[in-house]
């Protein structure tokens, strides 16, 4: 049975399901990040601390920037945009394997940026990425839009290829452990409409 696709804006009660989106779009680094409030003893969890960030009212990248995709009743992914601030270029990495991320990010004050898109593996095939994308690049409106992805995802480069995107520039990623894996952030751009 085919249900029906709909994309609405985030409401603050979806939170939790955001967050479990950003772990699977970021492959684990989303949760990685958040385990600093553990560690800290701020909160029990990682999700704890994702579920909090995203519920924010004053954070980009939280809720209030963000849109769901539903099959049926079901949400089966999210994607994130906002615009970059010039009040990047004051910020600073909280820690060493953000380094990359912001050096990119500083270079795109002013563009679009889309933070994640992810959508869970049963709901994959279907075209939500491809949806999602779209319904993001309109509501960037005439800006250009940018993000950045890892240099071994191939599925993601070719989805965002397919939509007008082009490689601008890369990072070398620090990775997360002594043994994590070796790969590149790459920044991708697609002019304004």
């Amino acid at each position: 049975m085919s249900h029906a696709v709909s994309i609405r804006p985030a409401q603050k009660g979806d939170a939790a399901e955001m967050a479990i989106l950003v772990d699977i779009s970021s492959h684990g680094f989303a949760s990685w990040f958040w385990y600093g409030a553990v560690l800290n003893g701020s909160k029990e969890t990682a999700f704890e601390e994702g579920r909090c960030f995203m519920r924010s009212d004053t954070q980009p990248a939280a809720w209030k920037d963000a849109s769901i995709a539903l099959v049926g009743d079901e949400i089966a992914g999210v994607i994130i945009g906002h615009p970059i601030l010039p009040s990047i270029m004051d910020e600073t990495a909280p820690h060493p394997v953000v380094e990359p991320i912001l050096e990119l990010q500083k270079t795109i004050a002013g563009d679009w940026f889309i933070d994640s898109l992810g959508v869970y593996r049963h709901h994959r095939g279907r075209g939500l990425g491809k949806r999602l994308l779209a319904h993001e690049i309109a509501r960037a409106g005439n800006r250009p839009v940018s993000l950045i992805t890892e240099s071994d995802n191939e599925t993601a480069l070719g989805l965002y290829k397919s939509h007008g995107f082009a490689e601008v520039t890369r990072r070398q990623a620090v990775p997360l452990t002594e043994n994590g894996k070796q790969h590149d952030w790459v920044l991708l751009t697609r002019s304004a409409a």
